[in-house]
């Protein structure tokens, strides 16, 4: 009877059991075709981050495995754990059940020891890598590659703007500028001084260093390496408009010799980079190409941050300045509340003048005659305990 049904003809005319064998036959194909599409997809992602080419974005990588591992020491055995319980105490099996039972010391202390170990374990790791990878903090050379290398070598400083949709590098010690194209010696520490020009980004080189804010007005600093060669990708990690998905830059990892010829070429290039040029690079674009340029202007990057490349437009410092130094009477800002008063005497609070010094007005009380005010010559008089 069984067979009966198993082979009972559809009205086409095909059997049902030979059409579910056919199917069947296809089943390792559609896998195998889902398996290489999976394959393909994820061969399209960057594995940036977890191939370092510097000492500190070595260092975040490990600070991620290791954080992993620690989190999945928990998720493991938790997910194990559900099938092992569903399984043992299904329905007809399993274990006994004790309808008393409400407490386990043993249980509870299972439960709760394990997560206490990890978290402590995640704070303490947290601690140490918050201070050790600092960004502020220049590079020690002891526990980097650069040890061994010339004691007495400087940083190389590279200032960085970020622009709408693109990113600007200044290296002032070697008067040259780059547009989306960042080059530096390997086995050199290289400090980054970082701002925006106008919107708030994120400076992300995975391959060197995490990410670090770019915010409009303000500096940040980052301290990083490179310690073999590569060509890679910095990206911005803040969305910040149209142009964002675009706005990459290279990164390249070159010898000392092939990074003093790229110099070279960059001052030889016949473009220098002055107010005016600065000007009409900041206008939003998308999918800028790399440039170089000769710096022509060697305060430009001061004047980035303090809001004033513009011609006539005054410096935030400047403006501080005349501020903290006249009180802002003399200013183009108001007096900020700790500001000193404009004629440098400390103005004398008004609990401690006389109702004549106070004047009068909609919010002042007209000052009385004392001689004309009624109880004050009879201590008994009822108008002294008048508190209206």
């Amino acid at each position: 009877m069984g067979l009966d049904i198993l082979s009972n003809v559809r009205a086409d005319g095909t059997s049902l059991l030979g059409h579910s064998m056919k199917s069947l036959s296809h089943f390792p194909v559609r896998c195998s075709l889902a398996v290489a599409l999976c394959a393909l997809l994820l061969a399209g992602c960057e594995r940036a981050v977890f191939n370092p080419a510097g000492d500190i974005a070595r260092q975040q990588r490990d600070l991620i495995v290791i954080s992993t591992g620690l989190m999945l020491l928990i998720i493991v055995p938790v997910m194990v754990l559900i099938v092992v319980f569903a399984w043992r105490y299904r329905k007809g099996k399993g274990g006994t059940y004790d309808p008393n039972f409400d407490h386990s010391t043993t249980l509870e202390l299972a439960i709760w020891s394990a997560p206490l170990l990890i978290i402590i374990a995640l704070g303490a790791l947290t601690w140490s890598s918050t201070h050790l990878l600092d960004p502020f903090r220049p590079l020690d050379r002891k526990a980097t590659a650069l040890e061994g290398k010339a004691q007495n070598s400087q940083a190389l400083r590279v200032q960085v703007v970020s622009l709408d949709w693109k990113w600007l590098f200044i290296y002032p010690d070697l008067g040259i500028a780059t547009v989306n194209d960042l080059v530096l010696p390997i086995d050199r520490e290289v400090r980054f001084d970082i701002t925006s020009s106008n919107m708030m980004n994120t400076f992300y080189a995975p391959t060197m260093a995490g990410m670090i804010y770019a915010m409009p007005g303000m500096q940040s600093t980052l301290h990083a390496a490179l310690d073999r060669p590569v060509d890679s990708f910095g990206l911005s990690g803040n969305y910040s408009g149209a142009g964002f998905s675009g706005m990459r830059f290279r990164i390249r990892g070159v010898t000392d010799q092939q990074f003093a010829g790229w110099v070279n070429g960059a001052r030889a290039s016949g473009r220098s980079l002055d107010t005016a040029t600065y000007l009409r690079l900041v206008k939003p674009s998308e999918r800028v190409p790399s440039m170089l340029f000769s710096v022509g202007d060697k305060d430009l990057f001061r004047r980035i941050v303090e809001r004033c490349v513009e011609p006539g437009k005054p410096c935030m410092g400047d403006v501080m300045a005349k501020d903290m130094g006249h009180g802002g009477g003399h200013g183009t800002m108001p007096p900020g509340r700790g500001s000193a008063p404009p004629h440098g005497d400390k103005p004398e609070g008004a609990i401690f003048k006389s109702p004549e010094e106070k004047g009068t007005g909609a919010n002042v009380t007209k000052p009385t005659d004392p001689r004309k005010a009624p109880g004050v010559t009879k201590p008994g008089d009822d108008a002294n305990r008048n508190m209206t």
